[in-house]
């Protein structure tokens, strides 16, 4: 069950918070042993939360019950939080970060912790795919999106620093949500590029990633429905100059923007590579010296780090301030020029991915396709439904800039409506809607 149907239901009394919960322990149950999700499961205080919940004469919140799991790169009071790292304990976190405060002041149910990569970095965890248990969820949001995506919960906590959340979602069926660079406070979650880093949600369906969205953003609903009636203008990005592109994922985003020109959208092609692949360089440089800031105390012991983290910290230790303040200068300058070009179009279609999720759970795949918007602090959504001829997910991206969220959503919603309603024939018959989520 989707996010708003769950609840929906849970508002009517059709179901209640205990047994919403009961019902996520009992699919962790069931999908654990295959996917390993999670690293910390409180069942105990989340059916004393719901009993609370439930007992309370106070309004109820508009997440009222709904279960949710938190990466295990934020902090839940009581639960440890390991970053994924031998270096980590089992303290547990004597607060909640701020965007776990949030959730639980709109009645959500925090069930536990989910895996993420060494401190979000390279070095995967144990978690497996949903679609195919032989290839990589992603990374580091993976255990969010792969208990998502295995219908566990209906809404999970992840961030991403360069494509930690928008590849997981692509790459296991979720829909998901990266937040504008800022908008939310980042207290309580563990970093690694403190310009960089972001909040985001997975969660099955764009209108529930849309729901929480306007919940903790606080969107009055009179703004909701400006300008949703406007003629679509879209810009049309095959990531060109940063990786190949698989041909399965080109038509995808194909077939995506041939639904939105069929609805009447405008859809003209990118043209600026050069910028992009600039865009993505200084990323990286940005990355690696705050990183370096970031995780200097864990840098003394190397020889408790993954050799990917070694080398970016050790990369990051040789950039100099001035080459740091170039890189960031670059991306200011052209951050310019790509608010130049969305003046006149309401977003940037493309890839998720390089392709589907690759084969094997050593290595978590590229995430070089979000590196240029990560860096640019833009929102992007990724939106499930289409799948290779193996039965693949293949994610594709809207991104928009800060402050056009619920015109970014407007338009996510309408493509992967589109999807869901019609069986994809462009091209021959690789595409297959993605299971929905009851």
């Amino acid at each position: 069950m989707g996010l708003r149907d769950l609840s929906a239901a849970l508002h009517e009394g059709l179901i209640t918070p205990t047994r919403a919960v009961e019902a996520v322990l009992q699919r962790i149950e069931e999908t654990e042993p295959s996917i390993n999700a999670w690293v910390h499961v409180d069942a105990e205080g989340a059916l004393a939360t719901a009993r609370r919940l439930e007992e309370s004469a106070d309004p109820r919140g508009p997440l009222w019950g709904v279960p949710v799991a938190v990466k295990d790169l934020i902090d839940v009071a009581g639960m440890p939080t390991r970053c994924g790292s031998s270096l980590r304990d089992d303290t547990p976190a004597p607060r909640d970060a701020e965007c776990v405060r949030l959730l639980r002041e709109a009645g959500a149910v925090v069930i536990g912790k989910t895996v993420t990569t060494e401190f979000g970095y390279f070095k995967p965890g144990p978690t497996r795919n949903p679609a195919n248990l032989a290839h990589t969820p992603g990374g580091s949001s993976s255990g969010s999106a792969a208990a998502v995506a295995a219908d566990v919960v209906p809404l999970a906590l992840g961030t991403q620093t360069a494509g930690s959340l928008t590849r997981p979602a692509a790459f296991c069926c979720a829909a998901g949500f990266v937040t504008p660079t800022g908008t939310f406070s980042l207290e309580g979650v563990t970093g690694l590029s403190h310009s960089l880093d972001t909040l985001g949600f997975l969660a099955p369906h764009v209108a529930d990633l849309h729901l929480v969205w306007d919940i903790l953003t606080h969107q009055p609903a009179k703004v909701l429905q400006a300008g949703t009636d406007e003629p679509v203008r879209i810009l049309l990005w095959n990531g060109s100059g940063l990786g190949d592109v698989s041909p399965a994922m080109d038509a995808a985003v194909g077939f995506a923007a041939d639904t939105l020109i069929a609805g009447g959208a405008a859809v003209n092609d990118w043209q600026q590579h050069d910028l992009i692949q600039q865009l993505c360089e200084a990323h990286a440089d940005v990355m690696a010296y705050e990183a370096a800031e970031e995780r200097a105390a864990e840098l003394e012991r190397t020889s408790e780090l993954s050799p990917p983290l070694v080398e970016l910290l050790t990369t990051g230790q040789r950039c100099t301030p001035e080459e740091y303040a170039a890189a960031q200068q670059t991306i200011a300058s052209l951050r310019q020029e790509v608010l130049s070009l969305l003046a006149t179009h309401d977003a940037v279609l493309g890839p998720a991915a390089l392709g589907a999720a690759p084969a094997g759970i050593e290595a978590t795949g590229s995430p070089v396709l979000s590196r240029p918007w990560q860096a640019l602090g833009f929102a992007a959504i990724t939106i499930p439904g289409l799948r290779d001829e193996f039965g693949m997910p293949l994610g594709i991206q809207l991104i928009g800039i800060p402050g056009q969220e619920e015109r970014l959503f407007t338009i996510a919603e309408q493509v992967e409506e589109t999807i869901a309603a019609r069986t994809p024939t462009f091209p021959t018959a690789r595409y297959k809607p993605c299971p929905q989520h009851t």
